[in-house]
């Protein structure tokens, strides 16, 4: 029988693990315009997008890990065992869709992960179904939203720019474009690294090592520079979806998805709102090609992304259900 002690620093392990792999997974979300438009190199885009991601620690407040670690299940149905299968749960779906080249949200694995070891434990009365609810609403919500800003920050961008040369605007936006980038990195480590804090400290108060929920600096710090770090080492299968399988993007274009995404992000973090960051860069990627030529945005592409992103919570759910089964059996 393992001891409790030994367990949580497993299951903080697998949690920073799991954060890791969310800026490994999801490096594409903050650099892939930025590449694809050759603005900066790989290398100088992660090096970039994990210095901003780690800024949003210093900038933002934890509303969205107190919604991850209160707002979907039940506190007091969960055990560390639980939490620990929930985190394999959705690393297991990230390295499937990683391999997949598909853009999926790790927060919803993460989610999902939740929900399938509580239910195999717990029982249906243990999940906090409006959480639930709200976040499944903007797995729809977000992508619209990005969607909509991209679309009328390029009409607006175009409009003030209709006299300029094709060559002069791709100079100017190819400076501008770090600002936009730098901005969207930054919104994405603030939305996405709070969800590992979330289940840490849900951890703890589990443990018995936290009488409260309140999030310790050590874990802001800790989850924030995981989530940096693997932004630094994030493959590049999922750049190339992001990049170029969605429509053709160039610097203005690139600004544009950027700013609507990172906007987005913004609002949602401080509203406590866990978004998947995947899906806000996607419809705004979308909505600017839908601005400048409806047919060159590959819909065949998109469906296929947005049929990963209805089956994430529920593929990762039932690996976290197989999960724990598991481990129980394993540990007794």
């Amino acid at each position: 029988m393992v001891d409790a002690a030994t367990l949580v620093l497993f299951g903080i392990f697998a949690a920073l693990f799991f954060d890791f792999m969310n800026g490994f997974h999801d490096a594409a979300n903050a650099i892939a315009t930025i590449v694809v438009t050759k603005v900066l190199t790989p290398h100088q885009a992660v090096i970039m997008a994990a210095i901003a991601n780690f800024f949003g620690a210093l900038v933002f407040s934890v509303a969205v890990a107190n919604t991850i670690g209160r707002g979907i299940v039940d506190p007091k149905a969960v055990t560390i065992l639980i939490i620990i299968a929930g985190l394999l749960g959705a690393i297991v779906w990230d390295v499937i869709t990683w391999i997949l080249g598909l853009p999926t949200s790790s927060s919803h694995a993460l989610i999902g992960g939740l929900i399938g070891s509580v239910l195999v434990t717990s029982g249906i009365r243990y999940l906090n179904f409006f959480g639930i609810l709200k976040i499944f609403a903007f797995i729809f919500a977000a992508p619209i939203l990005g969607l909509i800003g991209a679309a009328f920050f390029t009409i607006v961008i175009i409009n003030l720019f209709r006299n300029q040369h094709p060559l002069k605007l791709n100079t100017i936006f190819r400076k501008i474009q770090l600002i936009s980038s730098f901005f969207y990195s930054v919104s994405h480590g603030s939305n996405d690294a709070q969800k590992t804090m979330g289940v840490v400290t849900l951890m703890l108060v589990s443990a018995g090592m936290l009488k409260e929920f309140s999030i310790p600096l050590w874990v802001i710090i800790s989850c924030y520079a995981s989530i940096s770090l693997g932004t630094y080492f994030g493959g590049w299968r999922i750049i190339k979806t992001m990049g170029t399988k969605i429509t053709k993007l160039k610097p203005l274009e690139g600004f544009c998805a950027e700013s609507a995404g990172g906007l987005v992000l913004i609002l949602t973090a401080l509203a406590g709102i866990p978004v998947s960051t995947t899906h806000v860069i996607a419809g705004s990627i979308m909505g600017v090609g839908t601005v400048e030529n409806f047919k060159t945005v590959k819909w065949a592409t998109a469906r296929r992304i947005v049929w990963a992103w209805l089956i994430t919570i529920p593929a990762s759910a039932i690996i976290s259900a197989c999960s724990y089964l598991l481990l129980k059996s394993l540990l007794g």
